[in-house]
């Protein structure tokens, strides 16, 4: 019985949350490039806004609405073969990956970093740096299936969130 219902728990895993996606009671997060900040909305309110760092170029970190599809603690660095907790590791404590440009999360990202001074700047190869202890927080509140929007508007959080329905 036990076994069975882990089996369903794993293949249902990925379908979370059933039905409309962002909801007022789901979580959601809002990453702005041009602000350089992240909001973690959830319970129909903006919880936090962290600071972190985007793309060096605008185009490098994916605009658009995103799936998380993969978590990881203390994730391993395929590029240069740098294990998990390495202080050698630029992906820090965390990976919370999502499916940008049809990738299956392994890709693009919300992670730690071994660099904190480049938080608030435009300094990734795309993905989304955020103090290891923020991804940490983040990465304990969010399930998979979370949606993620990406955006360079000049538009506030609550506004965003308003229009993607996370928010009533």
């Amino acid at each position: 019985m036990k076994s069975a219902l882990l089996s369903l728990m794993v293949i249902l895993s990925p379908l979370w949350p059933l039905g409309e996606n962002p909801t007022p009671n789901a979580p959601f997060i809002i990453v702005n490039k041009q602000v350089n900040q992240l909001a973690y909305v959830d319970d129909n309110q903006i919880q936090k806004i962290y600071d972190v760092a985007t793309g060096a170029t605008n185009e490098l970190t994916p605009n658009g609405l995103h799936t998380v599809t993969v978590k990881a603690v203390e994730p391993y660095y395929r590029k240069k073969n740098i294990p998990g907790g390495s202080p050698d590791n630029p992906l820090g404590t965390r990976w919370i990956g999502f499916n940008a440009e049809n990738t299956d999360g392994r890709i693009y990202g919300l992670h730690g970093t071994n660099n904190p001074s480049s938080i608030g700047k435009n300094a990734s190869a795309g993905c989304v740096r955020m103090e290891n202890k923020d991804v940490e927080e983040l990465f304990s509140n969010i399930p998979m299936g979370t949606k993620i929007y990406i955006t360079d508007e000049d538009k506030d959080f609550q506004s965003i969130a308003s229009e993607w329905n996370a928010i009533r």
